[in-house]
This record gives structure tokens, sequence and C-alpha cells, in this order.
């Protein structure tokens, strides 16, 4: 019987404490499980009903705070912004609006610029947080990012400062050539004179304006809407004919070289343009009697091949500086020949905008007495049987002199693959 019992007792306390374990793991759980998380705190005790709902879909970033300061809620766009960080609001002017709207109830609105985590060039961050009482305890905040409609507000508002100071050069000197010639008009000789130079700024004029349309049209247009298989070899010749004068009066020699069979998928119009666009700027920027190569080839890529067009001058070349800025529209490398030529400076930048809406790219190298290479980079566009025809190594140059400029390995990425030209040099 005393083995009974003792089995009985034992039994008993095994069974008491089994109970009190299982009680001490259901609290544990249901502790664990109401513990607030990163990006839902305490969201279904405290939240009113519907608001956790409605700032899920906000496009801005929100935080809720509670009397303590404490985040109960914030969306995933606060903690990427780094607005919170360890459960607390992390920006101290936005911590101090909500403390004095938790204690009026007045909504505030405010304009931050806060330093950008990680970059570590002291880039800032724009943002409008707006602060407004929840309920009886809470506080919403929401902050909107403006750092990218900024910049381009700052970019709309440099171009119609560097439009308005570009009509003016050519309108101005039109009223004073106007003026000159009608006090000048029993001069007859001088009558010409001045007349001649209104035609200059003129057509300077135009030109502007043209390329002002070309600029708008290729940043609102989709070319792929009216694309197809553009000849390069056309686009070559287009662009050596539209500089063919330039040249000669510069006795600058153009060859070409490894277009043949080849094309590209895109709007002929625009990429006549940028094409055009390069060939022009390496003859206005090179000595006389030099020379400007175009050189085409094939390169295979693992999204499809592309087909690389460089253009190579012999001109004053480019510094690092300005390599980094002659993308910009009206930055000019040397903005004295620029006048000279008849220049916009938005040449290249309507070539960037054509390489990129075409699904390519723009590069450049360049050294400083040496010349410039742009290489202008677009998907090719296979024949339909999917076969290219052949391609030769060397041929004759569109100014009728052969193997002017050499075709380059479609394994090399360097710009001399492209046989860069020497140092600019005086031909006999």
């Amino acid at each position: 019987m005393d083995v009974n019992a003792a089995v009985a007792a034992a039994a008993a306390i095994a069974g008491v404490l089994t109970g009190v374990i299982a009680m001490l793991a259901f609290r544990v759980s249901e502790r664990e499980q109401r513990r607030p998380t990163r990006t839902s705190l305490h969201t279904d005790a405290v939240l009113p009903p519907g608001v956790d709902t409605v700032l899920s879909v906000l496009r801005s970033s929100a935080v809720v705070l509670d009397e303590n300061d404490g985040v109960v809620k914030a969306s995933s766009a606060a903690y990427a912004l780094g607005l919170v960080r360890g459960g607390k609001l992390a920006v101290e002017p936005m911590l101090k609006m909500a403390r004095d709207t938790r204690r009026d109830g007045e909504i505030r609105q405010v304009e931050l610029d806060l330093p950008r985590r990680g970059t570590g060039r002291g880039e800032a961050l724009a943002v409008s947080a707006r602060v407004a009482p929840l309920g009886s305890r809470l506080v919403l905040l929401l902050v909107e990012d403006l750092t990218e409609a900024r910049r381009i507000e700052a970019v709309r508002r440099d171009f119609v400062a560097n439009v308005s100071h570009e009509l003016k050069t050519p309108v101005g000197a039109l009223s004073l050539l106007s003026e000159a010639v009608m006090d000048a008009s029993d001069d007859p000789e001088a009558v010409q004179r001045f007349a001649g130079r209104m035609q200059i700024e003129a057509t300077r004029l135009t030109n502007l304006v043209q390329e002002l349309i070309d600029l708008s049209r290729v940043q609102n247009d989709d070319p792929l809407e009216d694309a197809e298989p553009v000849p390069v070899g056309e686009l070559v010749a287009e662009a050596v004919d539209r500089c063919r004068h330039q040249a000669g009066t510069k006795e600058i020699t153009m060859a070409a070289a490894g277009a043949e069979g080849l094309r590209v998928w895109g709007n002929r119009g625009q990429l006549a343009a940028a094409l055009g666009n390069l060939v022009e700027n390496a003859v206005n920027y090179s000595p006389a009697r030099t020379r400007v190569g175009i050189a085409v080839r094939s390169v295979a890529q693992p999204g499809g091949d592309l087909i690389e067009i460089a253009v190579t001058d012999q001109g004053i070349g480019i510094s690092d500086k300005d390599k980094e800025r002659i993308f910009e529209r009206f930055y000019r490398v040397d903005p004295a020949r620029s006048r000279a030529t008849g220049g916009t400076g938005l040449g290249l930048a309507i070539v960037k905008h054509v390489a990129a809406s075409h699904g390519g790219e723009v590069t450049v190298w360049s050294a400083e007495g040496q010349g410039s290479t742009f290489t202008l980079r677009l998907p090719e566009a296979r024949p339909a049987h999917g076969r290219r025809p052949s391609e030769r190594e060397d041929s004759e140059g569109l100014d009728g002199e052969a193997g002017e400029t050499s075709h380059p390995s479609p394994h090399s990425s360097d710009p001399s693959a492209y046989a860069t030209l020497p140092s600019p040099e005086v031909l006999p």
C-alpha cells in the first residue's frame, strides 16, 4: 500500500508540474505574439479601426507616435528614409513638432533638409513633414520625399535661365545691327556688311530654336513607336554629307569604315541627327588639315548585340573636369569656339537623349591636345533570317580613300581599338 501511495503522490506532483509548465509556456507564447514588430507596432491594440488600412496605401512615409513618443506604427518607407531607428523617431525637429501638436492639437507642416544616410557625400534629403493629432493620445506624422521634385525644378529653372541667355544674345545683336543699318543708310558698303552679320545672327537664332525643338521632341516622344531597321552605312553617309562643306573649308579629311551590312533599330530621323551632331562637333573642334574618322563595329553582348559607332577627331581634346559636364544642356568646353562655329551647346544633350531612348548610351574618351573619341552604342537590328551579311575589315572611305579608319577587333572595349587617330598633324 505504501508503494502505491508513493506512486500516486509522485504522479500527482508530476501532473501539477506539467500543468504549471504548460501555463507558463502559454503565457510566454501569448506575450511573444503581442510583442510589437518592426512594421506594425501595437497596431491592432492601439490604432483606431481602419487607420492601419489607410496608412498602408499612402505614398507618404507614415509614423504614428503614442503619448510617450514611442513608435506605434511605421511604414517601411519611414524606415528606408531613416526616420525611425530603434523604435524611436530619429529626427529631432519632427519629434518636437509631434510634442507641440500633442500639447495644443494644432496641425503643423515644415520642409526640412535631412542628411542622407550611407552616401558619405553630404547629400541632403529634402522632405516635407506634416503632423496631426490622431485621436486623443496618438500623433500622426506624414513625410513626403521632395528630393527628386526639387532636382527637376532646379533643372527646369537652369534650363529656362540658359534659354533666356542664349536667345538674348542673337536677338540683342540683331537689334543693334538693325540700328546700325538705319544709321548707315547712305553707305551701301556698310549696309551690306551689317546685313551680312544680321544673316549670321539670324541663322544662329534659327539653329538654336530648331535644336530646342529637337531636344523637346526626343525627350517627349517614344522613338520606338515608329522604329525600323536603319542601315548604319546610310546614317554615316548622311552625317558626312551634312558636314562636307565645313570639312572642305578647313581641308579636313573624313573617312569611315566597318558599316557594311550593319543595321540598328530605331527612329531614322533621331539617329541621323545624333550621329550628325557627333560628326559636326568633330569637324568644328578639329584644326585645319587633320582627319575625322568614323569606325563601326558589332559587339556581342549577353542581352543582344550592340552596334558601336565611334567618331574620332584630332581636336583640342576635353579635360577630365569638362568630361563630366559635356552632355549637359548649353554646356560648352570652349565657348569662344562654339560661338564662332554657331554652336548652341545642345548637340551632345540631344545625342545623349537619343541614345538613352533607343536603349543605348554614348561615352567619350579624350586627351587634351590629342583629340576625342565619342562612341555611340545602339542595339543591333538583325536580319529576319538571323544571319548578318559578311563584314570587311577594311572599307573604302566616304571620301574615296581606302582604309583611312581601320575596323577594330570586336572583342576590344578600349577606345584605342578604333584606331584612334594620332596627335594633331598638318597633312601635306
